[in-house]
């Protein structure tokens, strides 16, 4: 940790810049080639043009350049540097190297190197003239970068401006694209320094908060510029230019800029300068003051005043020390007041005089320049006191950033210090002729302060001065103020040291609040690599010896650090280096955290890390008690002791060896292979499907070999000797167990021995046996591979250790349960790998029985009842897990491709307890869900296990349904016979009515989800319609109802009621959240979940007569059918948690009847409407009673619609209703079905086709007071005009009025013969001759028929002519119009003779 220096950015195109920068120079250098060359007369052109041409083609020279061009070229480019002037801003992303008049600014870019790796690179972002005035040069200049404004700034700057000095007094500001901001002729000498201080936040409450300020060096004037008023400034004109160019306007009024003039007075020659600040004298200091100026008697008054100070280096004297009062309305003593007050005077603040203007015309530019502005006159500064030497004169002063140290440089190679609160010299350098300076202000590092004695207080810092000697071109750095040289670099001859002293212009206490300031403080410019280096130095080294001596162990311990980072290092090098390292190191702070370190090195060896840790060991061991660190010696001796453990462990794995015969523990597993073979096939299949393949990280494979390391941080030693494991992650868990005991499972390893080593080392039997049955339970799938061998191996290990002392206790109460064998079955129940939990159960269980058996033999033999709550425990245990791997095998079968629902669940004994009474069903209904059953797939199989007598009929059932998946045949019955295995085990839990229940709760959850999945909404009302209970079928629809249904289905009835017809799709996704086919299926579905509600009620309540508005309310008081008992299985009734859909189905109240059928009503209505796609307004259907009932709680009772409707109302409704079975009968009448004449196809069960409707219209004719017989009257119409006769004659036989309906088929037989005969395309001469034979009356008659009101006009006559005899069959005699149906006969007849 010693200083360093590091690159951190690197120059582009310098050879661009030094090219752009001396073309003059060059120029005159070839004018001089050219007059000698012409005065000696050779012809030279021929081989100078080939010359030419090579030098021109650079590009194409092949790259093999000679040792003496190279050192040429170097020689050329080295020195150029020191002839410019050269700024680089603090945030190190912009550079100003300017000569003469020309200037060229780099700014900071990121690119990608070779590696891939980012570098910060400084490239030519412009080049130019900067000088306007005739003859004038760059003398100075300094780059500002301003900070942001905006609230959500870190600290980076908004801009840069660059200011540069001129010889002609002016100072000129740019932004970082060379924008001329601003310009002004301060004073009318060259300007020889501009120097900027910016705002720092104090480090202790005493420091005076210093004010920004830009000051600027004249010969024989200093003038300060106050930094806010500059900032404002400078931000103003930057908005104006910007302004001014987007506008294409030219003036631009620049604003004035307030500024203070000294005349430094009583100094020969001033070179450099440095403005100090605003301080304070202390009451000492000024009573001091005052008596040397004023005498004896002088008198002090008042407070002492704030004064800025200037410090200046040149000649006579050498340095000289200014102090200018600040509004000084007070004089500085008493009695001097009128001595000097001429020199004293409040600063003088004046507005600029004499600005430029940019963009005006060359003559304007020219009279402004003939004619100099008025330049204001300096108030004169007395000097009041310096440093004199007549023979010394000072080239440069740098101020310390705590403003209380300077550097100065003179022409006899010195360097002074300066203390500029006492105006001394406190220390000199020699030897360093030409010498550049900076600082360095470090603070101290956060760690460090843990050690130290005032870590309370506030950070520390340490200052540094760089010293850049270019003769010997060597760079420095000195521990201030009286330290020794702690680092120092050979760098080249021609470089520059870049020192700012100043950050962010525009900062203040209140805008750096936790910004980041990321600023350089020194920065070393090699021009020949073009490589920016800033100096690195650690806070320790400005530290005294005693502290020198920690500095030194943490050096050592980053060598170490540095080593093992390193990724090829030789082991036995490791070794020696480490050992030497860890011995060296004196502070055993450090000397711990450098053990620590190596010890959790993945790449060292276990070999080494014995051999360094017990090297330390036996050092520490023969020093003396009390200077020895006990903390780090019991690090040693445990971390030995585990290294000892590991490699036991490690070398008893690998030596192989034969299993160990473990007769004498055999005798209690007896009995397991009987289990075994009981739970086989289940494991079996258990094993196969969690076999499937997986993605899994190489690095989390359970086979990859523990590292020493690992090790190590998982255990830990205390006090006593004991060794402790912690439980970090599960899979470091897992891990340990895996190293320890994974070999001796398998039987790689000694069992015995493994146990013996373990026990020795002092790890308490409750961890081993934790870690045991984690890797047990984790590498199940290996388990599985063979059980009988793992099982025997476990048993054997689990003997083993609870034989060790403190794990089974010796004094266990008999009326108790052994927390040793609890600890198994907490481990069981918990886990989710089934298989694996069961066999340990298994082996467990004669464990336990074998060691309470031997305990009961050797006390007295009244214990038997504690040996059965042991005992009773571990039964119910193992009856638990086998049911939860019935359940987990049948979770894990994998659903068909594409289906919905996520992964397989997780179970244990402890989840399903937690799950509540409906757990068990709730995950075997996600699994329905996930596989796609149909309900009436599910009822089969569920059935099948129930009724054996009924085994054909299911049988055939399921055939019917598996022709369809030939393929998948086999798997369906392993998964039916899975569901009835789990539904034997549960009887209860999974009666036939809870599963259907959960399922069709499933479902209905999983299309609230997605209501475009119309078909989830129609199987959750299928499954509720299995439910056989009718309190579970009631508590379940009115849940349904309130919960999921309610909502969406009055969003749709307002939608259609706003706009008076069946809406698109997209106004349904918009008000309903779903498509229009959906919504036609909800609604459907809410048709049908209201028809069970009203059948349970009826079930429920006495003397219930369906649909009919009889004011009578369903009572629970008056049930008569008792409500079922749930009931859970006996190993199962422990469980706690939320009640399950039955529970909850039982809880809900009745529902008021006529409120249901009014809402089934309007159910309908829509369904009807959005089915047909009908114009309808569905509420306007309704009176007001009916409207406010509608979308109430259905428990309530509200009060319906009575008596009779309104005529319109009714009217509206015979509309509606006539309207939807005209819609039924054009669905019905599909053109592509075979002729209707050869009898009706069977309907559809659902959708417009469907055979219902006409039988719903008649029950909602009734329900809405519309006269039933209209309604059959006009089905018949519709469907004789239709073609559709035979079904027509079905409902003719229920048509009550049958005098108007003959009349209207009167009228209808009439169209059908106006068509055949008039109407005609195909108009025969016999059906003419016809038309003459008719009777007059007829003929007219069939004349004013319109046949383009029939649907279908062309019908076949025979159809016709049956017609006509069945209009006969209905016309009393006494008819007016029977005589017409009489002619009509004997014409259809003379028309089928004709044919």
């Amino acid at each position: 940790m010693s200083c360093s220096l590091l690159e951190f950015c690197r120059l582009q195109e310098l050879k661009t810049v030094r090219d752009y920068l001396f073309t003059s120079q060059q120029s005159e250098q070839a004018e001089e080639k050219n007059q000698t060359e012409n005065e000696l007369s050779w012809d030279t052109s021929d081989w100078e043009s080939a010359w030419d041409s090579g030098e021109n083609k650079e590009e194409e020279t092949p790259p093999s350049k000679t040792v003496e061009d190279d050192e040429e070229t170097t020689g050329q480019s080295a020195p150029w540097l020191q002839d410019c002037v050269v700024s680089l801003s603090p945030c190190s992303d912009l550079l100003v190297v300017a000569r003469e008049q020309k200037a060229v600014f780099l700014s900071a870019k990121w690119r990608s190197d070779d590696s891939g790796k980012e570098e910060m690179t400084l490239s030519v972002s412009w080049t130019g003239t900067l000088s306007t005035d005739e003859g004038e040069c760059v003398s100075s200049s300094i780059c500002i970068p301003l900070a942001s404004q905006k609230r959500s700034s870190t600290g980076r700057p908004d801009w840069t401006c660059v200011v540069v000095g001129f010889t002609s007094g002016y100072v000129r500001f740019y932004t970082e694209s060379g924008v001329l901001l601003l310009a002004q002729l301060l004073h009318e000498d060259p300007v020889l320094r501009l120097k900027c201080r910016t705002y720092e936040i104090p480090r202790h409450p005493g420091v005076t908060e210093q004010h920004e300020e830009l000051s600027i060096l004249y010969p024989a004037a200093l003038v300060t510029i106050d930094g806010f008023s500059l900032f404002q400034s400078l931000r103003a004109c930057r908005n104006q230019v910007a302004r001014a160019a987007a506008a294409g306007s030219d003036m631009i009024q620049p604003p004035p800029l307030a500024y203070k003039k000294w005349g430094l007075q009583d100094m020969d020659t001033i070179v450099d300068h440095s403005s100090v600040g605003i301080m304070t004298l202390c009451v000492f200091d000024q009573m001091k003051n005052a008596s040397i100026l004023g005498g004896f008697n002088a008198s002090v008054k008042g407070s002492p005043p704030a004064m800025s100070q200037y410090v200046t280096v040149g000649g006579g004297p050498y340095t000289g020390f200014f102090y200018a009062v600040e509004g000084s309305s007070q004089p500085l003593l008493s009695h001097v007041a009128l001595a000097v007050a001429s020199k004293l005077t409040s600063a003088l603040f004046s507005a600029a005089s004499g600005w430029l203007g940019w963009n005006k015309n060359k003559n304007e530019e020219e009279a402004v320049q003939k004619q100099k502005p008025k330049v204001e006159p300096a108030t004169p500064l007395a000097i009041r006191f310096g440093l004199p030497d007549s023979r010394r004169h000072g080239e440069s002063i740098c101020l310390s950033p705590c403003n209380t140290l300077a550097g100065a440089t003179d022409d006899f190679g010195r360097v002074t210090l300066l203390d500029l609160a006492r105006g001394i010299a406190v220390r000199m350098w020699k030897g360093y002729r030409d010498a550049q300076l900076g600082w360095l202000q470090v603070p101290e590092e956060r760690g460090d302060r843990e050690f130290s004695p005032s870590a309370s207080l506030p950070r520390r810092h340490a200052l540094f001065l760089v010293i850049y000697a270019p003769r010997r071109g060597i760079l420095e750095v000195w521990s201030m103020q009286q330290g020794p040289r702690v680092g120092a670099f050979t760098v080249g001859k021609h470089c520059r040291l870049l020192y700012a002293g100043y950050r962010l212009m525009g900062v203040n206490s209140v805008t750096s609040q936790g910004w980041q300031l990321h600023t350089q403080q020194v920065c070393l410019l090699d021009p020949i690599t073009g490589a920016l280096r800033t100096v690195s130095i650690p806070f320790h080294l400005a530290l005294s010896d005693k502290k020198s001596e920690r500095a030194k162990d943490m050096h050592l311990f980053k060598r170490l650090t540095t080593l093992l980072k390193s990724r090829e290092v030789d082991p036995e090098v490791l070794e020696s280096e480490a050992k030497n390292v860890l011995l060296d190191i004196k502070h055993p702070a450090i000397k711990k955290q450098a053990l620590e370190s190596l010890l959790s090195n993945k790449n060292t060896p276990v070999s080494c890390l014995t051999n360094v840790t017990s090297a330390l060991h036996d050092t520490l061991k023969q020093q003396d008690q009390d200077e020895v660190d006990p903390g780090l010696l019991h690090l040693c001796s445990a971390q030995l002791k585990l290294l000892q453990l590991y490699t036991d462990i490690k070398n008893l794995h690998a030596a192989a060896t034969d299993t160990e015969a473990c007769s004498k523990d055999q005798d209690s597993l007896d009995g397991i292979e009987e289990e075994l073979s009981r739970v086989g096939p289940t494991l079996q299949r258990y094993a196969q499907l969690t076999a499937r393949p997986s993605v899994s990280f190489a690095q989390d494979s359970p086979d990859t070999p523990l590292p020493a390391q690992a090790f190590l941080s998982q255990i830990e030693c205390t006090e006593d000797g004991e060794l402790k494991v912690i439980r970090g992650s599960e899979t470091q868990w897992n891990q340990l167990g895996n190293f320890l005991f994974w070999g001796c499972l398998c039987g790689k390893s000694p069992l015995h021995e493994v146990c013996d080593t373990l026990q020795q080392a002092g790890i308490s039997p409750q961890q081993l046996l934790s870690l045991l049955l984690s890797v047990w339970l984790q590498r199940e799938k290996e388990v599985l591979q063979k059980p009988e061998e793992t099982v025997r191996n476990l048993h054997t290990l689990l003997i083993a250790l609870s034989n060790m002392k403190g794990a089974v206790e010796e004094s266990w109460d008999p009326q108790s349960i052994s927390p040793w064998w609890q600890q198994v079955r907490c481990t069981c129940i918990q886990s989710h790998n089934a298989a694996a939990a069961l066999l340990a159960a298994f082996v467990a269980h004669r464990a336990a029985k074998a060691s309470i058996t031997s305990l009961a033999d050797s006390k007295l033999q009244s214990e038997w009842e504690a040996v059965s709550l042991e005992l009773e425990q571990w039964v119910v245990c193992v009856r638990q897990l086998e049911d939860v791997l019935v359940l987990q095998t049948l979770l894990l079968v994998p659903p068909p491709p594409g289906a919905a629902g996520g992964a397989a669940a997780q179970c244990s004994i402890k989840t399903l307890l937690e799950g509540g009474a409906g757990g068990i069903a709730d995950n075997v209904s996600k699994w329905v869900f996930r596989h796609n059953f149909s309900p009436e797939r599910l009822k089969g199989i569920l059935v099948k296990k129930e009724d054996k007598e009924e085994d054909d009929k299911s049988e055939q059932k399921l055939k019917e349904e598996a022709k369809e998946e030939e393929t998948n045949q086999e798997d369906t019955d392993r998964t039916a016979e899975l569901l009835v295995a789990v539904c034997q085990r549960f009887p209860h839990s999974l009666s036939p009515d809870l599963l259907f229940a959960h399922c069709c709760w499933e479902y209905v959850v999983q299309w609230n989800k997605d209501p475009e999945e119309g078909r989830y909404l129609c199987w959750a009302v299928e499954h509720l319609k299995l439910v056989s209970s009718p309190h579970i079928q009631l508590g379940i629809s009115t849940m349904m109802w309130s919960t999921f249904i309610v909502k969406r289905f009055s969003s749709a009835a307002y939608l259609v009621e706003k706009v008076g017809k069946a809406p698109k799709d997209r106004l349904c996704r918009r008000d309903v959240g779903m498509g229009d086919k959906a919504v036609t299926s909800f609604l459907g579905c809410c048709v049908q979940l209201l028809q069970i509600l009203m059948e349970v009620t009826g079930v429920l309540v006495k003397n219930q007569c369906p649909l009919s508005f009889i004011n009578y309310y369903a009572d629970s008081a008056v049930e008569e059918v008792s409500a079922p008992e749930l009931s859970v299985e006996e190993v199962w009734c422990g469980a706690e948690g939320p009640a399950s859909i039955a529970e909850l189905a039982l809880e809900q109240r009745g529902v008021h009847y006529p409120l249901v059928q009014h809402h089934c009503l309007l159910a309908s209505l829509l369904h009807a409407a959005m089915t047909f796609s009908l114009k309808v307004k569905p509420l306007s259907l309704f009176d007001s009673k009916g409207k406010n009932a509608f979308f109430r709680d259905l428990t309530t009772i509200q009060l319906m619609p009575s008596g009779d409707m309104d005529p319109s109302l009714i009217s509206l409704r015979q509309e509606f209703l006539l309207r939807v079975l005209t819609g039924w009968v054009q669905a019905i009448d599909d053109p592509s079905s075979p002729a209707s004449g050869s009898g009706s196809p069977p309907l559809p069960s659902s959708g417009p086709k469907a055979d219902w409707w006409p039988s719903l219209c008649q029950e909602l004719g009734a329900l809405l007071q519309v006269n039933p017989d209209i309604l059959r009257r006009h089905l018949v119409c519709e469907l004789y005009s239709q073609g559709l006769d035979p079904r027509a004659e079905e409902v003719m036989l229920e048509v009550e009025d049958k005098d108007v309906l003959g009349s209207q088929l009167l009228v209808l037989t009439g169209q059908r013969l106006s068509y055949s005969l008039l109407h005609s395309q195909s108009q025969t001469q016999p059906a003419m001759e016809l038309l003459a034979r008719l009777p007059p009356t007829l003929c007219t008659w069939l004349k004013a028929m319109d046949p383009s009101e029939l649907r279908c006009p062309l019908v076949p006559l025979p159809q016709t002519s049956r017609l006509v005899g069945r209009l006969i069959e209905i016309l009393p005699e006494n008819h007016a119009q029977y005589s017409l149906a009489l002619h009509l006969l004997e014409a259809v007849e003379a028309l089928t003779t004709e044919d």
